[in-house]
Protein backbone atom coordinates (compact mmCIF):
# COMPACT_ATOMS: atom_id res chain seq x y z
CA UNK A 1 0.00 0.00 0.00
CA UNK A 2 1.27 3.75 -1.28
CA UNK A 3 -0.05 6.26 0.71
CA UNK A 4 0.39 9.39 -0.74
CA UNK A 5 -1.58 13.11 -0.97
CA UNK A 6 -2.60 12.75 -4.86
CA UNK A 7 -2.52 10.55 -7.19
CA UNK A 8 -2.34 11.61 -10.87
CA UNK A 9 -3.81 8.24 -13.22
CA UNK A 10 -2.68 9.18 -16.73
CA UNK A 11 0.36 11.04 -18.15
CA UNK A 12 -0.78 12.97 -21.18
CA UNK A 13 -0.98 16.54 -21.51
CA UNK A 14 -3.20 17.06 -18.81
CA UNK A 15 -1.39 14.50 -16.08
CA UNK A 16 1.64 16.20 -16.86
CA UNK A 17 0.41 19.85 -16.27
CA UNK A 18 -1.42 18.57 -12.82
CA UNK A 19 2.06 17.31 -11.82
CA UNK A 20 3.93 20.24 -13.06
CA UNK A 21 1.07 22.29 -10.51
CA UNK A 22 1.41 19.77 -7.71
CA UNK A 23 5.60 20.57 -7.88
CA UNK A 24 5.33 24.25 -8.08
CA UNK A 25 2.83 24.05 -5.06
CA UNK A 26 5.20 21.98 -2.88
CA UNK A 27 4.42 18.91 -3.80
CA UNK A 28 7.11 16.14 -4.46
CA UNK A 29 6.68 12.52 -5.52
CA UNK A 30 6.53 9.59 -3.54
CA UNK A 31 9.77 8.52 -4.28
CA UNK A 32 11.08 11.20 -2.48
CA UNK A 33 9.25 11.41 0.23
CA UNK A 34 8.08 14.72 2.17
CA UNK A 35 5.20 16.04 3.69
CA UNK A 36 3.11 16.34 0.94
CA UNK A 37 3.41 14.12 -1.88
CA UNK A 38 1.87 12.70 -5.64
CA UNK A 39 2.03 9.43 -7.80
CA UNK A 40 1.89 9.90 -11.37
CA UNK A 41 0.57 6.67 -12.82
CA UNK A 42 0.62 6.03 -16.83
CA UNK A 43 -0.23 2.91 -18.96
CA UNK A 44 1.55 3.72 -21.36
CA UNK A 45 5.41 2.05 -22.10
CA UNK A 46 6.72 5.23 -22.69
CA UNK A 47 6.05 9.42 -22.13
CA UNK A 48 4.04 10.97 -25.34
CA UNK A 49 0.44 10.31 -24.05
CA UNK A 50 -1.47 9.49 -26.95
CA UNK A 51 1.03 11.51 -29.71
CA UNK A 52 3.07 8.69 -29.48
CA UNK A 53 0.19 6.73 -30.90
CA UNK A 54 -0.77 8.54 -33.93
CA UNK A 55 -0.42 7.84 -37.50
CA UNK A 56 2.64 8.42 -39.79
CA UNK A 57 1.26 11.50 -41.87
CA UNK A 58 0.64 13.28 -39.11
CA UNK A 59 2.50 16.13 -39.25
CA UNK A 60 3.79 19.12 -37.40
CA UNK A 61 2.06 21.16 -40.33
CA UNK A 62 -1.22 19.31 -40.09
CA UNK A 63 -1.73 18.13 -36.44
CA UNK A 64 -4.77 20.06 -34.85
CA UNK A 65 -3.96 21.62 -31.56
CA UNK A 66 -0.91 21.40 -30.38
CA UNK A 67 -0.43 23.58 -27.26
CA UNK A 68 2.53 23.22 -25.19
CA UNK A 69 3.05 22.34 -21.70
CA UNK A 70 3.41 24.62 -19.29
CA UNK A 71 6.74 25.89 -18.27
CA UNK A 72 8.23 24.64 -21.66
CA UNK A 73 7.73 25.46 -25.10
CA UNK A 74 7.73 22.80 -27.75
CA UNK A 75 10.97 22.71 -29.42
CA UNK A 76 11.19 24.15 -33.03
CA UNK A 77 10.70 21.42 -35.35
CA UNK A 78 10.72 20.84 -39.12
CA UNK A 79 6.86 21.48 -40.12
CA UNK A 80 6.46 18.24 -42.29
CA UNK A 81 8.19 15.93 -38.85
CA UNK A 82 5.87 13.05 -38.22
CA UNK A 83 4.56 14.51 -34.70
CA UNK A 84 4.93 11.21 -33.64
CA UNK A 85 8.51 11.38 -33.67
CA UNK A 86 8.82 15.68 -32.34
CA UNK A 87 6.32 15.28 -29.64
CA UNK A 88 6.88 12.09 -27.36
CA UNK A 89 10.56 13.73 -26.97
CA UNK A 90 9.43 16.66 -25.83
CA UNK A 91 7.06 14.87 -23.24
CA UNK A 92 9.92 12.81 -21.82
CA UNK A 93 12.45 15.64 -21.50
CA UNK A 94 9.69 17.47 -19.66
CA UNK A 95 9.08 15.01 -17.45
CA UNK A 96 13.00 14.58 -16.85
CA UNK A 97 13.26 18.42 -16.83
CA UNK A 98 10.90 18.89 -13.64
CA UNK A 99 11.46 15.37 -11.99
CA UNK A 100 8.02 13.76 -12.00
CA UNK A 101 9.04 10.40 -11.61
CA UNK A 102 5.88 9.21 -13.74
CA UNK A 103 5.41 5.52 -12.56
CA UNK A 104 5.12 3.30 -15.81
CA UNK A 105 4.00 1.16 -17.07
CA UNK A 106 1.20 1.14 -14.67
CA UNK A 107 -2.18 -0.19 -15.37
CA UNK A 108 -4.94 1.14 -13.13
CA UNK A 109 -8.05 -1.50 -12.70
CA UNK A 110 -10.24 0.71 -10.16
CA UNK A 111 -10.70 3.45 -8.19
CA UNK A 112 -13.26 2.49 -4.93
CA UNK A 113 -13.47 4.36 -1.70
CA UNK A 114 -10.97 2.93 1.07
CA UNK A 115 -14.65 3.30 3.65
CA UNK A 116 -18.03 5.56 3.94
CA UNK A 117 -16.08 8.53 5.39
CA UNK A 118 -16.47 11.32 3.04
CA UNK A 119 -13.05 12.82 4.42
CA UNK A 120 -11.73 9.05 3.89
CA UNK A 121 -9.09 8.38 1.16
CA UNK A 122 -9.69 7.12 -2.16
CA UNK A 123 -8.18 3.83 -3.19
CA UNK A 124 -6.32 3.35 -6.41
CA UNK A 125 -6.42 -0.86 -7.67
CA UNK A 126 -2.93 -0.76 -10.34
CA UNK A 127 -1.47 -4.16 -11.52
CA UNK A 128 1.65 -2.76 -9.33
CA UNK A 129 0.21 -1.63 -6.47
CA UNK A 130 -2.43 0.13 -4.46
CA UNK A 131 -2.11 3.35 -3.31
CA UNK A 132 -4.48 5.30 -0.81
CA UNK A 133 -4.83 9.29 -1.72
CA UNK A 134 -6.24 11.95 -0.31
CA UNK A 135 -7.64 12.93 -4.18
CA UNK A 136 -6.94 11.69 -7.22
CA UNK A 137 -6.69 13.68 -10.52
CA UNK A 138 -7.94 11.32 -13.61
CA UNK A 139 -6.18 12.05 -16.94
CA UNK A 140 -6.89 9.19 -18.56
CA UNK A 141 -7.86 11.24 -21.61
CA UNK A 142 -9.89 9.13 -24.32
CA UNK A 143 -7.28 7.21 -27.15
CA UNK A 144 -7.57 4.37 -25.46
CA UNK A 145 -11.62 4.07 -26.44
CA UNK A 146 -11.97 4.64 -29.56
CA UNK A 147 -16.15 4.71 -30.63
CA UNK A 148 -17.47 2.33 -33.11
CA UNK A 149 -21.10 3.01 -33.23
CA UNK A 150 -23.26 0.24 -34.33
CA UNK A 151 -25.01 -0.97 -37.79
CA UNK A 152 -26.49 -4.21 -39.00
CA UNK A 153 -24.59 -6.23 -41.01
CA UNK A 154 -20.96 -5.05 -39.55
CA UNK A 155 -19.95 -8.76 -39.11
CA UNK A 156 -20.60 -9.75 -42.72
CA UNK A 157 -18.37 -7.35 -44.58
CA UNK A 158 -15.46 -9.17 -46.32
CA UNK A 159 -13.54 -5.78 -46.78
CA UNK A 160 -11.56 -4.33 -43.80
CA UNK A 161 -13.16 -2.13 -41.35
CA UNK A 162 -10.71 0.27 -38.84
CA UNK A 163 -10.90 2.91 -36.82
CA UNK A 164 -8.62 6.10 -37.08
CA UNK A 165 -6.87 4.89 -33.91
CA UNK A 166 -5.50 1.57 -35.99
CA UNK A 167 -4.66 3.98 -39.03
CA UNK A 168 -1.16 3.74 -40.32
CA UNK A 169 -1.07 5.52 -43.64
CA UNK A 170 -2.96 5.54 -46.91
CA UNK A 171 -0.42 3.72 -48.88
CA UNK A 172 -2.15 0.17 -47.59
CA UNK A 173 -5.70 1.37 -49.18
CA UNK A 174 -4.04 2.58 -52.77
CA UNK A 175 -6.49 1.18 -55.41
CA UNK A 176 -9.12 0.02 -53.29
CA UNK A 177 -12.35 2.07 -52.94
CA UNK A 178 -12.61 3.79 -49.02
CA UNK A 179 -15.65 5.03 -46.92
CA UNK A 180 -14.99 7.57 -44.70
CA UNK A 181 -17.44 7.23 -42.08
CA UNK A 182 -17.06 10.70 -39.76
CA UNK A 183 -17.36 14.26 -39.61
CA UNK A 184 -14.46 15.38 -37.26
CA UNK A 185 -11.15 17.04 -37.93
CA UNK A 186 -9.57 13.36 -38.35
CA UNK A 187 -12.22 12.37 -40.69
CA UNK A 188 -11.38 15.19 -43.31
CA UNK A 189 -7.70 14.92 -42.94
CA UNK A 190 -7.63 11.40 -44.07
CA UNK A 191 -10.00 11.71 -46.42
CA UNK A 192 -8.07 14.35 -48.44
CA UNK A 193 -5.07 12.19 -47.67
CA UNK A 194 -6.45 8.83 -48.84
CA UNK A 195 -8.10 10.24 -52.19
CA UNK A 196 -4.72 10.87 -53.35
CA UNK A 197 -4.07 6.99 -53.23
CA UNK A 198 -7.86 5.80 -53.79
CA UNK A 199 -11.06 6.04 -54.38
CA UNK A 200 -13.53 7.77 -51.75
CA UNK A 201 -16.59 8.16 -50.10
CA UNK A 202 -17.80 10.48 -47.65
CA UNK A 203 -20.84 9.44 -44.92
CA UNK A 204 -21.62 11.48 -41.85
CA UNK A 205 -24.95 11.25 -39.76
CA UNK A 206 -25.85 14.77 -40.05
CA UNK A 207 -24.82 17.45 -42.92
CA UNK A 208 -21.30 19.49 -41.65
CA UNK A 209 -22.22 22.73 -40.57
CA UNK A 210 -18.99 24.51 -42.47
CA UNK A 211 -17.53 27.76 -40.82
CA UNK A 212 -16.44 30.49 -42.94
CA UNK A 213 -14.54 32.48 -40.30
CA UNK A 214 -11.11 31.75 -38.28
CA UNK A 215 -12.43 29.77 -34.69
CA UNK A 216 -11.51 32.62 -32.76
CA UNK A 217 -11.55 32.65 -28.65
CA UNK A 218 -14.99 33.87 -28.44
CA UNK A 219 -16.17 30.91 -31.00
CA UNK A 220 -14.24 28.10 -28.46
CA UNK A 221 -15.13 29.74 -25.54
CA UNK A 222 -19.11 29.50 -26.36
CA UNK A 223 -18.33 25.86 -27.70
CA UNK A 224 -16.65 24.95 -24.32
CA UNK A 225 -19.54 26.81 -22.34
CA UNK A 226 -21.73 23.34 -24.53
CA UNK A 227 -19.56 20.74 -23.63
CA UNK A 228 -19.23 22.04 -19.87
CA UNK A 229 -23.27 22.33 -19.28
CA UNK A 230 -23.77 18.55 -20.69
CA UNK A 231 -21.35 17.08 -18.42
CA UNK A 232 -22.32 19.11 -15.36
CA UNK A 233 -25.97 17.20 -16.01
CA UNK A 234 -24.26 14.22 -16.24
CA UNK A 235 -24.38 13.85 -19.57
CA UNK A 236 -21.89 12.05 -22.23
CA UNK A 237 -19.38 14.62 -23.07
CA UNK A 238 -19.77 14.37 -26.55
CA UNK A 239 -17.24 16.99 -28.51
CA UNK A 240 -16.30 20.40 -29.51
CA UNK A 241 -17.11 19.77 -33.21
CA UNK A 242 -20.91 19.13 -32.76
CA UNK A 243 -21.38 22.36 -30.59
CA UNK A 244 -19.03 24.68 -33.35
CA UNK A 245 -19.09 22.89 -36.30
CA UNK A 246 -16.41 22.68 -38.55
CA UNK A 247 -13.81 25.30 -39.77
CA UNK A 248 -12.17 25.56 -43.12
CA UNK A 249 -8.52 23.56 -42.53
CA UNK A 250 -6.19 23.85 -45.06
CA UNK A 251 -6.83 20.02 -45.97
CA UNK A 252 -10.52 20.48 -46.14
CA UNK A 253 -10.00 23.44 -48.44
CA UNK A 254 -7.58 20.76 -50.17
CA UNK A 255 -10.43 18.31 -50.12
CA UNK A 256 -12.69 20.82 -52.19
CA UNK A 257 -10.40 21.52 -54.30
CA UNK A 258 -9.84 17.87 -55.37
CA UNK A 259 -13.53 17.74 -55.37
CA UNK A 260 -14.16 14.62 -52.97
CA UNK A 261 -15.91 16.76 -50.20
CA UNK A 262 -19.11 15.08 -51.29
CA UNK A 263 -21.01 13.91 -48.53
CA UNK A 264 -23.10 11.06 -48.07
CA UNK A 265 -26.32 10.55 -45.45
CA UNK A 266 -25.10 7.38 -42.89
CA UNK A 267 -26.02 4.36 -44.27
CA UNK A 268 -27.97 2.11 -42.55
CA UNK A 269 -26.79 -1.10 -42.99
CA UNK A 270 -23.30 -2.95 -44.37
CA UNK A 271 -23.35 -5.49 -46.19
CA UNK A 272 -20.58 -8.04 -47.46
CA UNK A 273 -19.36 -6.04 -50.37
CA UNK A 274 -20.12 -2.35 -49.53
CA UNK A 275 -22.81 -0.28 -47.20
CA UNK A 276 -26.56 0.53 -48.00
CA UNK A 277 -28.00 4.24 -47.97
CA UNK A 278 -30.90 5.49 -46.66
CA UNK A 279 -32.31 5.84 -50.38
CA UNK A 280 -31.53 2.03 -51.03
CA UNK A 281 -29.04 2.34 -53.42
CA UNK A 282 -25.86 0.51 -52.71
CA UNK A 283 -22.15 1.30 -52.39
CA UNK A 284 -18.93 -0.75 -53.24
CA UNK A 285 -16.55 -0.23 -50.36
CA UNK A 286 -13.11 -2.60 -50.21
CA UNK A 287 -12.38 -0.41 -46.61
CA UNK A 288 -14.91 1.34 -43.62
CA UNK A 289 -12.82 3.65 -42.27
CA UNK A 290 -14.36 4.69 -38.97
CA UNK A 291 -13.19 8.43 -38.10
CA UNK A 292 -16.52 8.45 -35.40
CA UNK A 293 -14.60 9.53 -32.35
CA UNK A 294 -13.53 8.25 -28.40
CA UNK A 295 -15.04 8.16 -25.55
CA UNK A 296 -13.72 8.88 -22.10
CA UNK A 297 -11.48 6.16 -20.73
CA UNK A 298 -13.26 6.20 -16.88
CA UNK A 299 -14.29 2.26 -16.69
CA UNK A 300 -11.97 2.45 -13.84
CA UNK A 301 -13.72 4.48 -12.13
CA UNK A 302 -17.24 2.08 -11.88
CA UNK A 303 -16.58 1.40 -8.22
CA UNK A 304 -17.17 4.80 -7.06
CA UNK A 305 -20.90 4.46 -9.02
CA UNK A 306 -20.55 8.09 -10.22
CA UNK A 307 -22.36 7.28 -14.09
CA UNK A 308 -25.75 8.76 -14.24
CA UNK A 309 -28.53 7.22 -15.99
CA UNK A 310 -27.58 9.44 -18.99
CA UNK A 311 -24.26 7.42 -18.94
CA UNK A 312 -22.04 10.43 -18.25
CA UNK A 313 -20.47 11.77 -14.83
CA UNK A 314 -21.52 15.18 -12.95
CA UNK A 315 -18.45 17.14 -13.33
CA UNK A 316 -18.50 21.24 -12.55
CA UNK A 317 -15.05 22.73 -12.93
CA UNK A 318 -13.01 19.82 -13.35
CA UNK A 319 -14.28 18.14 -10.05
CA UNK A 320 -17.16 15.35 -9.71
CA UNK A 321 -20.01 16.56 -8.45
CA UNK A 322 -20.64 13.40 -6.79
CA UNK A 323 -17.16 12.68 -5.05
CA UNK A 324 -15.31 15.98 -4.50
CA UNK A 325 -11.86 13.56 -3.46
CA UNK A 326 -11.79 13.01 -7.60
CA UNK A 327 -11.12 15.71 -10.47
CA UNK A 328 -11.51 14.82 -13.69
CA UNK A 329 -9.80 16.22 -16.82
CA UNK A 330 -8.75 16.13 -20.30
CA UNK A 331 -12.85 14.88 -19.63
CA UNK A 332 -15.25 16.98 -21.35
CA UNK A 333 -14.49 20.61 -21.67
CA UNK A 334 -10.96 20.33 -20.66
CA UNK A 335 -10.31 18.00 -24.23
CA UNK A 336 -8.45 20.30 -25.59
CA UNK A 337 -4.94 20.81 -25.07
CA UNK A 338 -5.24 24.42 -23.89
CA UNK A 339 -7.83 23.20 -21.86
CA UNK A 340 -5.94 20.04 -20.12
CA UNK A 341 -3.39 22.85 -19.15
CA UNK A 342 -5.81 24.69 -17.62
CA UNK A 343 -7.73 22.01 -16.16
CA UNK A 344 -4.17 20.42 -15.03
CA UNK A 345 -3.79 23.98 -12.78
CA UNK A 346 -7.11 24.20 -11.24
CA UNK A 347 -7.22 20.99 -10.26
CA UNK A 348 -4.18 21.68 -7.61
CA UNK A 349 -5.28 25.11 -6.85
CA UNK A 350 -8.59 23.77 -5.66
CA UNK A 351 -6.70 20.88 -3.78
CA UNK A 352 -4.64 24.18 -2.02
CA UNK A 353 -7.64 25.91 -1.22
CA UNK A 354 -8.88 23.39 0.37
CA UNK A 355 -5.97 22.31 2.44
CA UNK A 356 -5.61 25.79 3.73
CA UNK A 357 -9.09 25.85 4.74
CA UNK A 358 -8.57 22.86 6.66
CA UNK A 359 -5.58 24.05 8.20
CA UNK A 360 -7.12 27.07 9.37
Amino acid sequence: MHLVDVVVIGAGQAGLSAAYHLRRRGFVPESEGGARTFAVLDANDAPGGAWQHRWESLTMATVNGIYELPGMPVPPADPSAASRDILPPYFAAYEERFALDVQRPVKVSAVRRADDDPDGRLLVDADTGTWAARYVINSTGTWTRPFVPYVPGAQAFRGQQLHVADYVSAEEFAGKRVVVVGAGVSAIQLLEEISRVAETVWVTRREPAWIEEDFDVPARLEALAGVEDRVRRGLPPGSVISVTGLHWTPWAREAQAHGILNRHPMFTAIEPDGVRLPDGSFVRADVILWATGFRAAIDHLAPLRLRTSAGGIRVAGGRAMDEPRLFLIGYGPSQSTVGANRAGRDAVRAIVAEETAVAA
